[in-house]
């Protein structure tokens, strides 16, 4: 039958720049992406992991340029933001995924250096990547911004302050970013992931993990990093254009879960 709807929930033909794409939710995310008809620029620190997240996509039909760099470091994020934008002829949709997690409780020795590491990855790299990434976003058609938060941008966890304070430093980033660029029809949005399974709870123990599933999780398990992905691209489809400056949780239910 002739389609009654007029929006585009298509990405085949964008160009999506995504960071973090080595490993757990940014790979899934560069996979549906990939599976989606989206040309793909990939970042990532690891380069062995990264060669073989675009070996894959290329094996399987799709198109994925990559740099492998620290991200905290700025000059690095503009010469590889122009490089992608000459290659493919423009950004149309940029995914700020790329993060770590450094445990410091406020008395440790280190708590400076987890502090500033945490801001240099978590929420400096996300506004370069913007700024370098931005005139080519203005000249797209549907242009789309998602950063990814964390639950711990909605709340805290003791003794991760520096990753906690970085992550609601994101969602305010994000809401700021969406007020100023939606007279440009640019919308920003973040995902807040719950427990998931990635390289970041991978030294849990599944015991552990099982267990805060039952008492904190409403579907009562972890997600895996695909479940995530299919949130942001959801956020990134040309019918997409009207939900911007939104945190939307992806955590199974545990953000409202009272007992």
């Amino acid at each position: 039958m002739a389609r009654l709807s007029k929006l585009n929930r298509s990405i085949h033909g964008s160009i999506a720049l995504i960071t973090g794409a080595a490993s757990g939710m940014g790979e899934a995310t560069a996979y549906l992406f990939a599976d989606e008809g989206a040309r793909l620029a990939l970042v990532d620190l690891n380069a062995e992991a990264l060669e073989g997240v675009v070996e894959t996509i290329r094996a399987n039909g799709g198109e994925a340029e990559s740099a492998a760099f620290d991200i905290s470091d700025p000059a690095a994020i503009r010469q590889a933001v122009e490089r992608f934008a000459s290659h493919f002829g423009g950004i149309d949709i940029l995914v700020n995924n790329a993060g770590i997690s450094i445990p410091a409780p406020i008395d440790s020795q280190d708590y400076e250096d987890a502090w500033q590491r945490s801001f240099d990855v978590l929420i400096s790299a996300q506004q370069r990547f913007v700024r370098a990434a931005l005139p080519y976003l203005r000249a797209s058609d549907s242009a789309r911004i998602v950063n990814i938060a964390s639950t711990e941008g909605l709340g805290a966890t003791k003794y991760g302050s520096p990753y906690t304070a970085a992550k609601h430093a994101v969602i305010g980033l994000t809401r700021s970013l969406a007020v100023e660029l939606g007279p440009e029809g640019i919308t920003v949005n973040c995902i807040c992931p719950g427990p998931i399974h990635t390289g970041m709870t991978q030294a849990i123990p599944m015991d552990a993990k099982q267990e805060f599933a039952r008492r904190r999780v409403a579907l009562r398990r972890y997600a895996d990093p695909e479940e995530v992905a299919h949130g942001t691209l959801n956020f990134v489809l040309p019918a997409s254009s009207f939900m911007t400056g939104v945190a939307l949780p992806v955590d199974g239910g545990l953000t409202i879960r009272n007992a």
